[in-house]
Order: C-alpha cells, then sequence, then structure tokens
C-alpha cells in the first residue's frame, strides 16, 4: 500500500502534504467511477437515474407549488373531464371511443356589426366519426367586462345535415347597487353552462326533428338522451332510438355586445369523450398523467433525503465509532443496538395516526431509524484500515485524528458507503408507498403510492380501470429498479474480488 510519504514524494517538487492529501483521496473515487460508467448494468442504471432526474426537473420547473392542494385536491378544476375514462390511446386496440377534446378561444372568428352594437361569433369545429356520441358538451365563459348594457350570450349547433340547433341563452348579470363601471362579471370562477342539460336544446331539437325528419319515431323524452338527440338523427327502423350522424359539426358560440369596447377574455368548449389523455381519469375526473408526473420529484426527494441523511449519519458514526474506539465505540454500539431493534413501520403508523400523515415527518422516522446497520458495518471495515500503514503513517506524521478521518479513512470505504446510499434509496420510496397505500400518507402532496390506495379503495381493479393502478405500480417498480442497477454496478467496486480481470 501507498503510504502519504510515498505519494507526497511521487508529486512534482512544490507541492504540499494537503495536496498529496487531497490526490489521495481523490483517486479510490475517481477509480469507482471509471468502474461504474464501464459495466453495462452502471450506464443502464445511470441512463435510468437520468431520464428521471429529468422528468423531475420538468416538473418542477412547469407545476405549481402548490400543485396537491389547489389543483389535485379540488374537484372543480377535473369539473369538465370524463370520470374513469381510459387512456385515448387504447382505441388503436379496437375501442371505438371519442376522445375528450377541449377547445380554447381567445378572440372571435368573425365580428358582424347589428342596429344594437355587435355580434361575436367563436366557432369552434367539431368532428364526430363513425357511431360515437359525445358524454357532453359545455361551454365555460371566462372574465367578461361591460361598461353599460349587459351582454348576451348564445350557443347554436349548426349540424352536417343543414339544421341549426339554439342551445342556450345566457345574460350576464347587470349592475349591482352602487357599482361603478365597467362592470367585470365570471372572473372568479368562470360561468359554466353544460349544454347537453339545457331546456331550450331539447325544445329546439325536437323542433328539428320533427321539420327535418317527419313521420320518424322519436324518443318520448329527449332531454335524457340530449347528448345524443343533438348529435343524431331518428333512426330509420322506427324503433324511436337515436342514430348516429357523424361528419363536421360546428358550435357557435356568439357574444352580442351594445358597446364595441366591451370584452370577453376567454371562452373553452367541451366536448366529453370516454377516453381521456395518455393515462386515463380516475372517478373524480383527475388526469392521471399529471398526478404519476409529480410523483417523480416526489419519490427522487424521499429516496435522496432518506438515504443521504441516513447514509450520512450511519456512515459518520462508524467511522467514529471504529477510529475513536474505547468508551465513544461502545456506546454508539449501543445506541446502534437499540435503535436497529425499533420496528420501522409499525413505529411510523403509530406517529402518523398520532402527529398526522405528513411527509417531512415520514423521511425524517426513515432517516432516524435506518443509519444503525451501515454504523455497525462501516466500524468493521474502519477497525482494519486504522491499523494500515496509510493510516500508520499519517498518525506519524503528526496528522490530527479528524483529519486522519476524513482524508486516510473515509476514502477507502467511500465506495461501500456509496452503495449503501443507493440501496437505502428504494427501500424508503417503498417505505411511503406502503404508507399512502394504508391511507396513512400525506394526502396534500400526490404521490403513486396515494394512486395505488385509491384505486384500491375505489375497486378500480375490480370493474376493470386497470390505468389506474398498473402504472403508479410500475414506476415504483421502475424507479426502485434504477437505484438497484446503480447498487449492483457498486459490487464490483467495493469488492474488487468481483471484477472482471480482462
Amino acid at each position: 500500500m501507498v503510504t502519504a510519504l510515498d505519494a507526497a514524494d511521487a508529486l512534482p517538487p512544490g507541492t504540499d502534504a494537503a495536496a498529496a492529501d487531497a490526490e489521495t483521496a481523490r483517486s479510490p473515487l475517481r477509480e469507482a467511477f471509471g468502474l461504474l460508467f464501464a459495466s453495462g448494468v452502471g450506464r443502464a442504471g445511470l441512463a435510468m437515474f437520468a431520464v428521471l432526474i429529468g422528468i423531475s426537473a420538468w416538473v418542477l420547473l412547469t407545476y405549481p407549488a402548490d400543485f396537491g392542494t389547489d389543483r389535485w385536491s379540488d374537484p372543480t378544476v377535473w369539473a369538465d373531464n370524463p370520470r374513469a375514462a381510459p387512456p385515448v390511446w387504447t382505441t388503436w386496440l379496437g375501442n371505438e371511443s371519442l376522445a375528450h377534446q377541449t377547445f380554447e378561444r381567445t378572440e372571435p372568428s368573425a365580428t358582424r356589426p347589428i342596429p344594437a352594437g355587435e355580434v361575436r361569433d367563436y366557432d369552434i369545429p367539431l368532428d364526430l366519426p363513425g357511431d360515437t356520441f359525445p358524454d357532453a358538451l359545455s361551454v365555460t365563459v371566462s372574465d367578461l367586462t361591460y361598461s353599460a348594457r349587459p351582454p348576451v350570450i348564445t350557443a347554436t349547433l349548426i349540424r352536417p345535415d343543414g339544421t341549426t340547433v339554439p342551445l342556450a341563452n345566457l345574460v350576464a348579470p347587470g349592475p349591482r347597487p352602487g357599482e361603478v363601471a365597467p362592470f367585470r362579471r365570471f372572473a372568479a370562477p368562470p360561468e359554466r353552462l353544460l349544454l347537453t342539460s339545457q331546456p331550450t336544446a331539447a325544445q329546439a331539437i325536437a323542433r328539428t326533428y320533427a321539420e327535418r325528419y317527419p313521420g320518424l319515431a322519436i324518443p318520448t323524452d329527449l332531454g335524457a338522451t340530449l347528448n345524443r338527440a343533438l348529435f343524431g338523427v331518428p333512426s330509420p327502423t322506427g324503433d324511436g332510438t337515436i342514430a348516429a350522424l357523424p361528419g363536421p359539426y360546428t358550435l357557435r358560440v356568439s357574444l352580442i355586445v351594445a358597446d364595441p369596447a366591451d370584452r370577453l377574455e376567454s371562452l373553452s368548449v367541451v366536448l366529453g369523450g370516454t377516453v381521456f389523455g395518455l393515462m386515463g381519469t380516475d372517478t373524480l375526473g383527475r388526469d392521471l398523467w399529471e398526478g404519476l408526473l409529480y410523483g417523480f420529484p416526489v419519490a427522487l426527494l424521499i429516496a435522496s433525503l432518506s438515504s443521504i441523511a441516513a447514509t450520512a449519519i450511519g456512515a459518520s458514526l462508524g467511522i467514529l465509532s471504529g477510529y475513536a474506539g474505547g468508551v465513544t465505540d461502545a456506546v454508539i454500539q449501543r445506541l446502534s443496538d437499540i435503535v436497529s431493534n425499533v420496528p420501522t413501520l409499525p413505529l411510523l403508523i403509530f406517529l402518523v395516526f398520532v402527529l398526522g400523515a405528513n411527509l417531512w415527518l415520514i423521511i425524517l422516522v426513515l432517516v432516524a431509524f435506518s443509519w444503525p446497520g451501515l454504523t455497525i458495518v462501516v466500524r468493521s471495515m474502519v477497525l482494519q484500515v486504522r491499523s494500515g500503514q496509510l493510516v500508520e503513517s499519517a498518525r506519524a506524521l503528526g496528522a490530527s485524528r479528524r483529519r486522519i478521518m476524513l482524508r486516510h479513512v473515509f476514502p477507502q470505504v467511500a465506495p461501500f458507503i456509496v452503495a449503501q446510499m443507493i440501496f437505502f434509496a428504494p427501500g424508503a420510496i417503498l417505505a411511503e408507498a406502503s404508507l399512502s397505500f394504508l391511507g396513512l400518507g400525506d394526502t396534500t402532496i400526490p404521490t403513486w403510492g396515494q394512486m395505488l390506495q385509491a384505486g384500491f379503495q375505489t375497486g378500480a381493479l375490480y370493474v376493470g380501470y386497470w390505468w389506474w393502478v398498473i402504472p403508479p405500480g410500475v414506476l415504483i417498480i421502475v424507479t426502485a429498479l434504477a437505484f438497484m442497477l446503480l447498487a449492483l454496478a457498486m459490487e464490483p467496486i467495493v469488492d474488487p474480488r468481483l471484477r472482471d480481470p480482462s
């Protein structure tokens, strides 16, 4: 083994002992990274880990900080989404369903003057292929400002058969007592009209059927099946059912204003389908893709904080215990024995019941009870290292205990410590997922474990909502696998006997 004096003599003239120490400390870590990159398993683990970090960084940059409380847990955000809808890509597998569609407009398609002011038309093209029907059709009006007479908003459906069906009329609320112009309406919250449940639409489609398709039997209560009636025709078989009318539709939302300065900031139209997004929705209509993406930084936060903190505590106490010996060693070892025998999961369950579900509490408990095993193993390694020539040479040169532990002991056990830190990470992720699955997770922060718990609680698998349960479970496994691949790649670094002799 190369001693500190030999390392210092081998350096160019003018290089001091501190630089020699730094070079000695860097060489094992440099060799470890070289072996990690040379391994196929290591490269695969690093690639998966890079993807996890990239997705997490994108989520942190694009998602609001209060996503969990103000978006994920707010039912009004998902009011327009279909409930328990499978992903859009299931239509490629033979699932003949209509995709959920949302249209946003900030500027009118056309403006035409009238004697009392002007009309601004917002035309939204809707295309219904095959024999599909939408679940709903709604329009949301946001932030309307006017100065004198309240504007009027109308919605009309132009069908492929040339008929025009009035759907709804909305008059903006007039000025309130003491209110001065300009008057602002539908800002918070916006006004939402469900067009497939309006009495005006039911009466209008009944008249259209009677005029356009006389002699054909129609359902007695069109209001109960208005979403089908608006996008269909009476069945030519005469059995009183509705047949689909495929083709291009246009929903025209008209804003009638008295003053050209009156303005509507935006409106959105939702054509409710039965398939939605990349990962579907749950029974509350929440976009599961958004929740799955948000789980990436949460999982890495749990894994990184728990593993780094537990490793730092365990490694520090192990090095101190092994090098100092005596009373210090005895106290640390007895403390490790006591803490290592405390059952972590039952303790977590008890603390969550007493103190409430909180992610930081879960991480704190995981850290507090995960370090003893590393402390015991590192101590045994340090007992061998401290009797080596490198440590003896440094002690003979008068180096302090702190310097010896940091500069000469730690670098020799660092590869093992890093490997153990990687091993800790998947355990922390699985522990949080287990608590969330038991209903004891932090409900203010959506995690993959909570998504699994919500799915099983509502019987998702029993009713066929597989997209609600399988993706979060797969992501938990994949994330744990990324850490495990890195840990496997670290084995030849920790134990030189496992290295490829070639």
